[in-house]
């Protein structure tokens, strides 16, 4: 993290977790416009003159389609086809950032680097670099100008991507003092009030998008965490790591598994933690979750023949049952 911003936040009441979680002193308001600083996650920088070509390669979807005004989700996987980690891809002036979870960067830094052989293409840890912001903005906000339709960017102070959700979510690419600047402005003059990174999280487990960690990489097909139906899966693209298993579950159509938005009572629940059918075996898998006033919600990858299950639980156990939301 770069340091400027750092001690920016602070001067904000940020918290700093151990677990790099951010948090904020509460606000009772929930009707109005936040804003997050998103330190749980980290950018990856792709430059040199054989970028574009080194990663079609490389990731599922598809780099034509990644302009100066579109992003992308997309996936980096093994040559078994699993999931390493999935990414937000940016096309910034002079790179490619790619936007994930930051227990993961190395790993796939490392892993990426590994495929490079005499290609000109340069790969860098650039949080130091760029600062990430999450909004959240109500249907009443006076913010001048907003990408349009998911996945959307606004190069203008910045980065902005539209994210795919509702109430529509934001995440800004910026430089340390843009990032200063922009945040300055939105909780001065705009209203916008910071909210913790946890929060942030949960949105993005309502919205459906599948941040892997330590405990779920390399365990699921992209397929599995639903990302072709959130376009980040080109299956018309040529080969890629992975590609030859991806395609096939596609053509045959027999992804047997795939991700749900799920509720428990018990909390806090951990990623990778097993999911129990009613006969006692396991039915899938929790890929993320994140505690609220009830308990938790999580998303879970399940077998199809267990998604219309009554009985499931985190533990064999009726007091941590699992109620599947969509």
């Amino acid at each position: 993290m770069n340091q400027d911003w750092k001690a920016f936040l602070i001067t904000q009441q940020a918290h700093f977790a151990d677990n790099g979680n951010l948090a904020f002193p509460t606000s009772q308001e929930t009707d109005t416009n936040r804003l997050c600083a998103l330190t749980h996650l980290a950018v990856l920088t792709v430059s040199g003159n054989d970028a574009a070509q080194f990663l079609q390669g490389q990731i599922t979807c598809n780099i034509n389609d990644i302009t100066d005004t579109k992003a992308s989700l997309g996936a980096f996987c093994n040559a078994k086809g699993r999931t390493i980690s999935t990414f937000l891809l940016v096309k910034t002036d002079a790179s490619f950032a790619l936007i994930m979870p930051q227990e993961l960067l190395e790993t796939v830094r490392k892993k990426l680097q590994m495929y490079i052989l005499r290609s000109q293409v340069t790969l860098t840890d650039s949080s130091h670099y760029y600062c990430l912001i999450g909004l959240s903005i109500t249907p009443t906000c006076d913010y001048p100008d907003l990408p349009k339709q998911a996945f959307d960017v606004l190069n203008a102070n910045g980065y902005l991507i539209k994210l795919p959700a509702t109430p529509s979510r934001y995440l800004l690419l910026a430089e340390p003092q843009t990032a200063i600047k922009q945040w300055s402005d939105l909780t001065e003059h705009r209203g916008f009030l910071p909210q913790s990174s946890d929060r942030w999280r949960y949105l993005d487990i309502l919205a459906g998008l599948p941040w892997l960690t330590t405990a779920t990489s390399e365990a699921f097909i992209p397929q599995m965490l639903n990302l072709d139906r959130l376009g980040g899966i080109s299956f018309n693209k040529g080969c890629y790591t992975g590609q030859e298993i991806i395609a096939r579950t596609h053509y045959l159509g027999n992804s047997k598994r795939a991700l749900f938005l799920a509720a428990a009572d018990a909390a806090p629940v951990l990623p990778g933690a097993d999911i129990i059918g009613q006969d006692g075996q396991k039915a899938g898998t929790v890929l993320t979750a994140q505690a609220d006033a009830s308990g938790c919600k999580m998303l879970v990858v399940l077998s199809g023949a267990h998604s219309a299950s009554t009985t499931l639980s985190l533990d064999n156990q009726a007091k941590n049952a699992i109620r599947l939301l969509s």
